[in-house]
């Protein structure tokens, strides 16, 4: 292992089904953040996307969304109250979400609350998100629950979608917490 401490993935570097010294290796696009390590508060903002015509045309196809707003170019225009196509909400939901995610191998999606498609999202639109970590809980055993507010922008700051997540995060200390929990 080299003199560099990880920063992320430190409890999933170890497979057994690899060569010992690239198991070894931190994984990039993973973290091990527990319950405790969740601050209350914080606000993240992510990059920023462009969401193409091909974008949206693959996730129409992939869920069978036929729905002639976001699929038909001649209804858009001339029937439809926006004039145009819209971007599927719930692809606007995925990518803004997925704009945000983190890859956490303790932490597990227990769904979503409040989700609001505030002002539509067009193809060529570009949006971002803000995460506010808004509270937690503890809840199970091993396990408490936090919730954080998603807000999707499009342009410069017009809010199209919020919600709020909810997710149960491993304790680092379970035994902190006996006692503590709902269930």
């Amino acid at each position: 292992m080299d003199e560099f401490t990880p920063t992320v993935g430190v409890s999933s570097t170890r497979p057994a089904d690899m060569p010992e010294d690239h198991s070894a290796l931190p994984v990039w696009n993973a973290e091990n953040w527990f319950y405790e390590d969740w601050p209350v508060g914080q606000r993240i903002r992510s990059l920023r996307r462009t969401i193409g015509e091909s974008d949206s045309h693959l996730f129409n196809t992939l869920v069978v969304d036929i729905h002639p707003y976001v699929q038909d170019q001649m209804f858009a225009e001339r029937e439809g109250i926006f004039g145009r196509r819209l971007v599927a909400g719930a692809f606007v939901f995925s990518a803004g979400l997925g704009l945000v995610a983190t890859n956490c191998v303790n932490a597990f999606s227990y769904g979503y609350d409040k989700l609001r498609f505030i002002k539509p999202v067009f193809i060529g639109d570009t949006i971002y998100t803000i995460r506010t970590n808004m509270e937690k809980t503890p809840r199970y055993k091993d396990l408490g629950l936090i919730r954080a507010s998603y807000q999707v922008f499009k342009t410069e700051g017009e809010l199209v979608l919020y919600c709020e997540h909810l997710q149960t995060v491993k304790y680092k200390n379970p035994a902190d917490f006996a006692g503590k929990t709902e269930k």
